[in-house]
């Protein structure tokens, strides 16, 4: 078949596959990139997810590893696994996997598109409205305009969140498994065990990738809803785009109440009474309150983020973004609530004669209901737009096809933007290519972000080599001292001031110190904070890092000074105490602790059998190993326990 001819034939799948050649090709130069932020405790420095071959044991290790969750991610981690065994820890596979991920998404996207729009029409034919203008053409706009968009790509570029990825290609599959199911029904060929299928099965392996798969039901419901309107049969569904109503199929109603109603009761049952809790909010610099006034504004911003992008907007880091403080806290709090009602009136009102403008409404919002209320979680991140942006794109790619004076500017105006999304997302994935570049991209768009000044001055400080007389060594300081006294700074920035100047032998500034001291004490700590020491323990056992005991005790004492620590300092402040300070009973005492915060992670408890048999105390070590026996699950421990259990053999 001849080019044109095929074009001509097939114009929606040749559309698609050329988004798709152009979405390869935009990203190519993003894949030579290197390692960001939570990929270093997630897979880098997680050696768990490293395994040298593909044992039973090793891979329920690294199935269990994830420190992102208390659900592990079992399915992601597991990717990632694969990813090593057979490429090591060479960034380029890893971001090949995602994009390819990413492919079979905008594939997904498509499908899903077009199963949308023709459900949306009278006679099931792949045309949208009398003026001829094809539905399969407008899936395919819609699956190649998300695959292109620039707030996507942190789904893609950034390795760790392959789990977001992964979690929705098992959502988009059911979301399409159930349409094709629902059709089914309608034309009275069974479909309904297809139907709890759909429901159940991807999201169970979703939710294995991360939890944002839970939504699939929510989606799922909101599709019914809109489109299919709970009715048993399509004999005079529609008349002119509005649901001509018939008998609803109650199996429906009570297949929604057992797979998400009840649930969710269920689910809010459980979270309520531990986010009622201070320690749910303690590393926070928000409420629950200001959480959801905030959360207004950001929504709102993500739409302007998602269609009209500016490389500020997406600066990756975004620890900078303030916080509603009131309704006029600022003024765009109000506002953004105000807007928000506004296209909640306005689906409500287009749901009968624009079903996929009503859907595509309700999907952007209802892909935020996880992230954006109740959940302590931070407040701001890019890639939690993955499946939202879907829902944008379904809102408004549609009214295209829409008769009138207004066509040919609405589509003059999807072209332009078209091109800012490649545009934008092909210099975005060009910095993501080299990881200097790329911390000097971000420390310009986010000039007020501690993490972004953070990672553009360590950046620079591995440039040193740890050499005084490098030229590198003076442009250091002024990034990181900055990132240091930024609003909201973890002390990760003084912790490299000090390691850099101790392992070259120069002065260490004691401002550094009492700025570290002090953030330790007048604030709850962040996981960084407890990254950060952990790092200058291991420098200090290590032999690089000389740092003065004094300085060392009180920043721990000022860990230490708040409720209920996490279970990384104790076992931090342990290994100090056995191999710095030698006080054996203190470390012993502390690693308890650590172990009585987290009881079910291993490494202490290994840790702490380890210090007893270095001391005598057989039985202490002997209860650690009967409980670590119970924590094997699929061998994954088994040479930790023969290690230990050697040790204790009398000799």
């Amino acid at each position: 078949m001849r080019p044109d001819s095929f074009l001509r034939r097939k114009p929606a799948l040749a559309l698609l596959l050329a988004g798709m050649l152009m979405t390869v090709l935009v990203y190519a130069p993003g894949l030579s990139g290197g390692w960001l932020f939570d990929d270093f405790p997630n897979i880098v420095n997680n050696q768990e997810v490293q395994p040298a071959d593909a044992t039973l044991a090793s891979l329920t290790d690294a199935a269990l590893s994830s420190p992102a969750s208390r659900f592990k991610r079992p399915l992601a981690s597991l990717s990632f696994a694969a990813n090593h065994l057979v490429g090591g820890l060479e960034p380029f596979g890893w971001k090949l996997v995602n994009l390819v991920i990413h492919l079979l998404n905008g594939w997904l996207v498509f499908l899903l598109g077009r199963g949308l729009i023709r459900a949306t029409v009278q006679d099931q034919e792949p045309v949208v409205d009398k003026q001829g203008v094809r539905g399969d053409v407008l899936a395919a706009l819609i699956g190649v305009a998300w695959l292109l968009l620039p707030i996507n790509l942190t789904a893609v570029l950034y390795v760790v969140q392959r789990m977001e990825s992964l979690a929705n290609l098992f959502v988009l599959i059911g979301l399409v498994g159930y349409l094709t199911a629902r059709q089914r029904m309608l034309q009275g060929r069974g479909g309904l065990g297809w139907c709890i299928a759909s429901l159940t099965i991807p999201t169970v392996l979703g939710l294995s990738a991360k939890e944002s798969a839970v939504m699939l039901p929510m989606y799922a419901f909101l599709v019914e809803w809109l489109v299919f309107g709970f009715r048993r049969s399509s004999a005079g569904a529609r008349k002119d785009g509005v649901p001509a109503g018939g008998p609803r199929d109650r199996r429906l109603i009570v297949l929604f109440v057992v797979v998400l109603w009840l649930p969710m009761l269920l689910g809010l049952a459980w979270l309520l009474p531990g986010l009622f809790k201070p320690d749910a909010w303690a590393t926070r610099d928000f409420s629950p309150g200001t959480r959801l006034l905030s959360e207004a504004r950001i929504v709102i911003g993500y739409i302007g983020w998602t269609l009209l992008p500016t490389p500020q907007a997406l600066s990756f880091y975004h620890d900078d973004y303030l916080p509603s403080a009131g309704l006029l806290t600022p003024w765009t709090t109000l506002a953004s609530m105000l807007t928000i009602l506004a296209l909640l009136a306005l689906a409500w009102w287009q749901r009968l004669r624009r079903p996929l403008l009503a859907l595509g409404i309700g999907l952007f919002f209802a892909g935020h209901v996880l992230t954006a209320t109740i959940l302590p979680l931070e407040l701001v991140y890019e890639h939690r737009n993955y499946f939202a942006s879907f829902g944008l794109l379904l809102a408004l790619v549609p009214l295209l096809a829409i008769p009138g004076d207004w066509q040919r500017a609405l589509r003059l105006i999807f072209a332009l933007l078209t091109i800012w999304w490649i545009a934008l997302t092909a210099l975005t994935a060009y910095s993501w290519g080299e990881p200097m570049r790329l911390s000097t991209d971000l420390a310009v768009r986010a000039p007020d972000s501690p993490r972004a000044q953070y990672d553009f001055g360590l950046m620079l400080m591995r440039q040193t080599n740890y050499d005084p007389a490098s030229p590198f060594t003076p442009v250091v300081y002024p990034p990181l001292e900055r990132a240091a006294g930024l609003r909201g700074a973890s002390i990760l920035p003084e912790q490299a001031l000090l390691m850099m100047n101790t392992r070259m032998g120069l002065p260490v500034k004691s401002e550094w110190w009492d700025s570290l001291i002090g953030k330790l004490r007048d604030r709850p700590l962040t996981v960084q904070d407890d990254a950060a020491l952990g790092g200058m323990t291991r420098c200090i056992i290590g032999g690089k890092c000389p740092f003065d005991t004094e300085r060392m005790q009180a920043a721990f004492d000022a860990a230490l000074s708040h409720p209920r620590p996490r279970a990384p300092v104790f076992a931090a402040y342990a290994d100090y105490a056995w191999n710095i300070l030698h006080d054996q009973p203190l470390s012993i005492r502390l690693m308890e602790r650590a172990i009585s915060a987290a009881p079910t992670e291993p490494a202490y408890r290994i840790s702490l059998a380890r210090k007893a048999i270095a001391t005598g105390n057989t039985s202490a070590a002997t209860r650690e190993v009967q409980v670590l026996e119970k924590l094997n699950y699929g061998g994954r421990l088994d040479q930790e326990i023969m290690q230990l259990k050697s040790l204790m053999v009398p000799r």
